[in-house]
């Protein structure tokens, strides 16, 4: 089946593998957003979206981060 998805998935209407389902369970994890690097909000964001972007100075100050351009 692995194999299979290197050309693609197919439509599978809704039933695929579920990794991420049995790593949330063998993770003892309640929430499937604990397990997934970059969950999605309830408006459909993701945290990676849009980026790169500009970071605001006082964050940066805060972190002792320096930026040289």
């Amino acid at each position: 089946m692995l194999e299979a998805f290197k050309l693609g998935t197919p439509p599978h209407g809704g039933i695929a593998l579920g990794l991420d389902r049995h790593i949330m369970v063998l993770a003892g994890e309640k929430s499937l957003k604990e397990v997934i690097a970059f969950p999605m909000t309830s408006t459909g964001r993701t945290a990676v979206m849009d980026a790169p972007g500009d970071v605001d100075p006082d964050l940066l100050k805060e972190l002792h981060i320096s930026v040289k351009k």
